[in-house]
């Protein structure tokens, strides 16, 4: 499509049901790995990215559940890691959408050990996780890239609290530090941190 066309003038009325934003849903299904507990989302969006997503997490161990509501509109999603299983997202997958690396922080904080496809393979792109990286480090994690992807290490105690500053504001960095730090020992505090409302939901 080369251009939208909108002849106005014409009054508009009705309901339309509106479904929850992907950019929330995304993040909120990665906290699923925090716990062996059931999460349950509901209107969620029906889109792809959360089905690739679904598939991600079904890798590490995660039981999803997605059923229609909401006459179609929306989807509710159940979710439950009794344990994670594989620590590892391969590229296979991460390739398909860049939200994937949210899950770099939930399994560092709950495993230990997490190893994520860089977004871009072995080339990070013009959208760098380094920022997600150096947060970890901040929390104590041991990072080495190799061959496309970072693997991550937390210290024997377990990930431990710090003061995150991000020189530039991030969306992903942020939610990746609310969820490692959620599972660490001791206060993390951030500055810069985004303030989005899918930070707020999450």
């Amino acid at each position: 499509m080369d251009k939208i066309l909108i002849r106005g003038g014409n009054r508009l009325s009705g309901r339309i049901a509106i479904s929850g934003a992907k950019n929330a849903a995304l993040p909120l299904m990665a906290t699923s790995l925090l716990t062996e507990d059931a999460l349950v989302l509901t209107n969620m969006p029906r889109l792809a990215d959360i089905n690739t997503m679904a598939d991600l997490l079904i890798g590490h161990g995660v039981k999803v559940q997605i059923e229609s509501e909401n006459g179609g509109i929306g989807r509710r999603v159940t979710l439950q890691a009794s344990a994670v299983s594989d620590p590892l997202a391969p590229y296979d997958v991460v390739r398909k959408m860049r939200a994937s690396i949210l899950v770099l922080g939930p399994l560092l904080a709950r495993g230990g050990h997490a190893v994520v496809s860089l977004p871009g393979g072995c080339a990070i792109g013009t959208r760098p996780i380094d920022l997600h990286l150096k947060a970890m480090e901040t929390l104590g994690a041991q990072i080495r890239l190799e061959a496309g992807y970072v693997h991550a290490s937390a210290p024997a105690g377990g990930l431990q609290g710090g003061l995150v500053r991000f020189p530039f504001v991030t969306v992903g960095g942020t939610e990746n530090v609310l969820m490692a730090a959620s599972l660490a020992n001791g206060v993390t505090r951030i500055e810069n941190a985004a303030m989005e409302p899918e930070i707020t939901d999450l």
